[in-house]
């Protein structure tokens, strides 16, 4: 077979690839992800004439772990910077040096199972003072993981490798060598790019680098001296006595005094970095999976019970041990092994020749993901393919976080054990939840990596303890009935409790949740508002009040805030009726285009509250985000709830009884935190505007494309979609104001007794107020309406010309989805408050829209294609200015936008297997996901890589009108093969073969598609919910033709092949 180049990116004379940007020093993880999607599982890098292959996929790993052929490579690589303070330890020895056979032979004893479980009681020791702390400091305080996993392994690794207490947990501030080495790793891996000479000039950087070598050496030289001044009890070893008195067997030598220092910080860096890391990630995993997170704990509670854990407890705890593979396996916490040839060349996969000197870098993040071993879930986190004997049936060398072969890590054995204790104990005595439902993955990375900005709640179980050495397990404690919430609003006053909890991605359930308890007080209640995800246990639904359940179905999921509440519904037993006593009702939002999933969680949270026993006090209400009247949906259900629940609770206002004035639950008197905060939005960074231009003709509804530079800590895939919070339209405010009559700078004061999005008790100008805070644009309901209508003159030309629309409401205000600025507008008659008209208004939302890039591009940037909304307004007069689309149109370069990356549904993602065909159904602006799977694909072929078969169906007026990108990006991409376009011209058909619509195009081409199926090609769509249905319809005609089925068969063949084949996302 004849030798093949390695793929490499564009690089400059010399300097090689130092200064392009293609490996970030800070999230090299990151950058090498990117690197092997755009070039494959093998590549190389050259900075200042050193050259790394970096290698990914199974078979070639394979090779490379072949000890005959390669050894492990220290020198021109970060560990060989890394020796500046670790020396000759075990971990950054040469290949080859003696003292690592020495050191090895006498230590490697230390580690056998006998030792390792003598360890236990110090683990369990320093377990319990985490766990103490979490406990201490209640539920309400949100903990980061990471470091107290830190605290947590450091001092474990020293109390059992050194029987050394440095008490972490006893101490405000981190340990100073944790600091210390932090700094020192950093350094260490920014020093590998940098050149010596550059190097030299940094002084302060230089000073800091070794003042903290100096700082870790001391800290070594005190654990030895400590050592000697208090000697073990005689018979009594542990690693530092046979660092200090072993013999090798070989040599019948001893370990040197600097080398004794130098596997001490060795094991106190690496012993304590990654065993961390991994606690942390695996956290992360479990509660981002509830179908996991539940399954290890029903076996802590299975395995483990009430008792306090010990030793013969650990073999039986099967899937904890399967998380902890599994979390390792996607996010290893040293992401790499570096090797070189033995000889002076190799030839690897017998194509790629390799040279002796070269660092030859086996990238752990890749090939624990290679499709070819984990199949195309490979990106997923499923514990269940570690069990089973699946573990055991890998292919070679497919899973290796700890290293290869003699110089694999020696404390693998330490560092699980102490893991599964943890995970074990910690979800014996605690639940946990995101403190941001909203996170999503973000990397810290020193040498290694750990989850950057993650935090949690720790939520004591029920009639749980902490157990550990001086706390008794054998009489466990009564458990007591204990309602825990977090985050939750109480409101001041008097009533009867409601509770009510809503699970929501995009805030409408919260904003319904939020109307609702600003109505209680009226109705006689006292609410209480809080995420589902922040019941700890269903069985421990609060019984003194009604218990309202507000939540979405998002393609069949629940939100992120309340997939632990509805993982745990489904997994309660009902025997016992654990929900009698709960009297509760369920209002439920989804989008009917998603017909096999419309109304999937609401469903089935309704279903098993009943169930279980609770009490159903209102039928289901059913809000379609995908028709026309989801707001009215709800007021409706709201409407009909309040009177169900104060006769089934005795809170019905006397008949009658006048209204209380509005004022009184939201007071607004003209006077003179951050937005995202009080939006309920922390989770949202700041990005930069970098481009903004037109893509369409005059005379046609305009679409843009917009540019923005990511901040570091955000990452996305093709598919997924950038959430903006928008600003209200400069026009729509000052119709607010001229309304009014203020002035924009003119200062309120709000007041609420209620939850409220609203900055309270503090002055803010209108202007901040309309433009920031509140939509001003969203379609009045009926309750809307007959609140206005109390402020309306009783009789008069004026009212009879307001009755005359009342009386044909649907037609004129809800068809013409006229807002309730609109309404005063055309009747200025309506003397509507301020503080009532704000009242009225619900909060700004986050809108989201698909990206239309890919980060094999630009990295750190990314791009939107959108519609920008502006059109005739249906109430006959004026415009309406869609917020967000104008509020994007108006960006100019170097604007800062508020905004997220959101993951869209896990099957709309490009194939892990880039050589799978692609096929593509998209209208308008539906373009933009297509053109960042396009964009992907292309940028493959550019690094050399063959893909498959691209096939685009678009939609459009016309190739001179809006036929998007035609001329600039997609002629190339069509030139270079990595899309074949098949548009349709609604006002030319005569240029698309006849064809006017998209569903037309696929019919006509439709012997083109079916190779494609055969070869296992995925198929997309996004577009309006006509093009969606049009082109589902034709798939189901082709189906038919080719098969001879019947229509209800071939439909039935259609679902099955859109669970895993055929994604989807409509809009509009």
């Amino acid at each position: 077979m004849p030798l093949k180049p390695i793929p490499s990116p564009p690089a400059y004379p010399l300097l090689g690839h130092a200064g392009t940007g293609v490996v970030d020093p800070t999230n090299s993880a990151r950058s090498f992800a990117l690197l092997r999607a755009k070039y494959g599982p093998i590549y190389t890098l050259n900075f200042f004439g050193r050259t790394i292959v970096l290698v990914s996929s199974q078979r070639l790993v394979n090779e490379l772990c072949d000890e005959s052929r390669f050894h492990k490579k220290v020198e021109a690589g970060v560990l060989e910077v890394v020796r500046n303070g670790a020396g000759d330890g075990l971990f950054t020895a040469y290949d080859g040096e003696e003292n690592w056979g020495i050191a090895h032979r006498i230590l490697m004893p230390a580690f056998g199972p006998s030792q390792i479980l003598s360890m236990f009681p110090q683990m369990l020791d320093l377990n319990s003072q985490l766990l103490l702390k979490w406990e201490r400091f209640g539920p309400d305080t949100p903990f980061d993981p990471a470091e107290d996993f830190t605290r947590l392994a450091f001092d474990t690794v020293a109390l059992c490798v050194m029987n050394y207490r440095f008490n972490s947990f006893y101490e405000r501030e981190m340990p100073p060598f944790i600091g210390a080495m932090g700094r020192f790793l950093v350094e260490s891996g920014m020093r590998v790019q940098r050149p010596k000479v550059v190097q030299s000039w940094m002084k302060e950087t230089n000073r800091q680098y070794e003042a903290d070598i100096k700082l870790m050496v001391d800290v070594c030289d005190q654990i030895v001296a400590h050592r000697k001044q208090h000697p073990l009890p005689e018979g009594q070893k542990d690693l530092l006595s046979l660092m200090l008195s072993g013999q090798d067997s070989k040599t019948g030598r001893s370990l040197t005094d600097a080398n004794i220092r130098n596997q001490l910080i060795t094991f106190l860096i690496a012993g304590h970095e990654t065993t961390s890391g991994l606690l942390s990630f695996t956290l992360y995993h479990l509660l981002s999976n509830p179908r996991a997170y539940a399954a290890l704990q029903k076996e802590v509670d299975t395995v483990l019970g009430k008792e306090a854990i010990n030793v013969h407890h650990l073999p039986k705890l099967e899937y904890a041990n399967a998380v902890l593979r599994e979390s390792i396996r996607l996010n290893p916490p040293a992401g790499a092994i570096t090797v070189s040839p033995v000889q002076p060349t190799e030839v690897l996969g017998g194509k790629y020749e390799v040279r002796h000197g070269w660092n030859l870098l086996i990238d752990l993040n890749g090939l624990q993901r290679d499709p070819e071993v984990w199949g195309e879930d490979a990106d997923e986190f499923k514990p269940e393919r570690m069990l089973g004997g699946k573990f055991e049936q890998l292919p070679p060398n497919s899973w290796k976080p700890f290293g290869n072969g003699a110089r694999a890590c020696i404390g693998r054995p330490l560092a699980w054990q102490e893991a599964i204790m943890m995970l074990a104990t910690l979800f014996q005595r605690f639940d946990i939840r995101f403190d941001d439902p909203g996170y999503h993955l973000q990397i810290k990375q020193t040498l290694t990596t750990k989850p950057k900005d993650f935090k949690i709640h720790a939520i004591p179980r029920q009639g749980a303890r902490v157990v550990g050495p001086g706390v008794s397990a054998a009489e466990p404690e009564a458990a007591t009935v204990q309602h825990v919430q977090i985050p939750t609003v109480d409101l001041k006053g008097k009533g009867t409790p409601l509770h009510i909890y809503f699970g929501s991605n995009t805030g409408s359930c919260e904003g319904f949740s939020q109307q609702v308890a600003s109505d209680a007080s009226a109705h006689g209640f006292l609410a209480t508002l809080a995420t589902l995800d922040s019941v700890e246990d269903p069985s421990k639904l609060p019984r003194d009040g009604p218990v309202l359940v507000l939540c979405a179905s998002y393609e069949g999921q629940p939100a992120d805030n309340a997939a632990h509440f509805v993982q745990a519904l489904v997994d309660l037993s009902p025997a016992n009726a654990p929900l009698k006593g709960v009297k509760y009702a369920v209002f439920g939002a989804g989008n009917h285009d998603w017909a096999r999933t419309f109304q999937r969680i609401p469903t089935l949270v309704d279903a098993r509250l009943e169930e279980l026993g609770g009490e159903r006090l209102a039928p289901r209400g059913v809000g379609d985000a995908g028709g026309a009247d989801l707001f009215g949906e709800f007021d409706a259900w709201e409407k009909a709830v309040w009177p169900v629940l104060g006769k089934a609770f005795d809170t019905l206002s006397p008949p009658g009884s006048p209204r209380t004035e509005e004022e009184e639950d939201l007071v607004v008197t003209v006077a003179g935190m951050a937005r995202t905060i009080r939006l309920r939005q922390p989770y949202l960074s700041q990005g930069i505007c970098v481009e903004n231009r037109v893509l369409t003709a005059p005379g046609v509804p305009e679409k843009r494309h917009l540019e923005f530079r990511l901040p570091p800590e955000i990452s996305y895939r093709p598919g997924d979609y950038l959430a903006i919070l928008p600003l209200n339209p400069p026009e729509t405010v000052r119709r607010v104001l001229k309304h009014f009559q203020l002035l924009a700078e003119t200062k309120v004061a709000i007041k609420s007794k209620g939850p409220t999005t609203l900055p309270t008790d503090e002055p803010i100008s209108l202007q901040e107020l309309f433009s920031e805070y509140v939509e001003l644009s969203q379609p009045m309901t009926q309750r809307n309406l007959d609140d206005v209508l109390r402020f309306a003159p009783r009789e008069g030309e004026e009212r009879a010309a307001l009755d005359k629309v009342v009386a044909n409401a649907k037609v004129e205000i809800f068809d013409k989805h006229l807002s309730v600025l609109d309404l005063l507008e055309k009747f200025p008659c309506i003397n509507v408050p301020l503080g009532h008209f704000i009242k009225l208004l619900p909060g700004m939302r986050i809108r989201q829209y698909s990206i239309s890039s890919s980060p094999l591009w630009k990295p750190d940037h990314c791009t939107l294609t959108f519609s920008v909304l502006r059109e005739l307004s249906r109430a006959g007069e004026g415009e309406f200015v869609g917020v967000a689309s104008n509020y994007l149109a108006a960006l100019k370069p170097g604007d800062t936008v508020a905004l997220a990356v959101r993951p869209s549904a896990v099957n709309f993602h490009l194939p892990a297997d880039s050589s799978k065909p692609v096929v593509m159904f998209c209208a308008g602006s539906g373009f933009a996901p297509m053109r960042g799977f396009i964009q992907d694909r292309a940028e493959q072929i550019a690094a050399g890589r063959t893909v498959g078969k691209a096939l685009l169906f678009v939609g459009c007026r016309g190739p001179e009108e809006d036929f998007l990108y035609a001329d600039r990006e997609l002629a190339g991409w069509i030139e270079c093969g990595a899309v074949d376009v098949r548009p349709a011209f609604s006002r030319h058909p005569e240029l698309s073969e006849g064809c006017k619509h998209v569903q037309d195009r696929v019919w006509n081409d439709r012997t083109d598609i079916f190779p494609l199926y055969d070869a296992g090609a995925k198929f997309f769509s996004c577009g309006m919910s006509g093009m969606s249905q049009g082109v589902r319809g034709k798939c189901i005609q082709m189906i038919q033709e080719r098969t001879n089925w019947g229509e209800e068969k071939s439909e039935e063949r259609f679902q099955k092949i859109s669970i895993e084949r055929y994604s989807t996302d409509v809009f509009g």
